[in-house]
């Protein structure tokens, strides 16, 4: 079969392409590279693929002065426990590959609970504490940086994109929120 254009562009505007959920449209990416860049560069985006981890997404070209094109992706703001568990869960991928990179990364939502819980002020109401820790839990499944495994409500894998937007610069900034909040807190 012939690949084309129309089908990784589609897939990759509609959010992330995964080498194993969009077997054809990656196998079309990666056949078209340049011709969807090309594609996507006149809408001010460039895309990003990572063939070794097996995704790809588009990203906002870097804003340039000249150019005043509007931005096609929005940017978010995510709230500090949304960060805190982006950042969690970074350290957690980190762990998995330099013990053992054949596993999924696969957590339940009690050792998600227990991670976050220990940065969070200690209260008596633990249930809803736990109802908090789920919101923002439900909220890193719909960026897609988590995903629910079929079948078992309670546990979830880590994506592997997760890398790409949780960097080096990413937690460096984050750890000097950190210090901010911990100072406001009196720890």
């Amino acid at each position: 079969m012939e690949p084309e254009l129309t089908v990784p562009v589609i897939q990759l505007m509609k959010g992330v392409v995964y080498r194993d959920v969009h077997e054809r449209a990656w196998r079309d990416l990666l056949a078209l590279q340049a011709p969807v860049r090309d594609y996507v560069a006149v809408m001010g985006l460039t895309v990003v693929v990572d063939e070794a981890e097996g995704y790809a997404f588009l990203r906002s070209q870097p804003d340039d002065e000249e150019n005043e094109t509007p931005r096609l992706i929005a940017r978010r703001a995510l709230s500090f426990h949304v960060s805190l568990l982006l950042a969690l869960l970074r350290k957690k991928l980190a762990e998995f590959d330099a013990h053992d990179s054949d596993v999924r990364p696969m957590l339940t939502r009690d050792q998600i609970v227990e991670m976050v819980r220990l940065f969070l002020p200690e209260t008596s109401n633990e249930t809803r504490l736990v109802d908090q820790i789920d919101t923002h839990l439900g909220k890193v499944v719909e960026l897609g940086f988590l995903r629910r495994v079929k079948g078992q409500d309670n546990l979830f894998e880590i994506r592997r994109i997760l890398k790409a937007f949780v960097d080096g610069q990413w937690l460096a900034d984050f750890d000097a929120r950190l210090a901010d909040y911990a100072k406001e807190l009196g720890r």
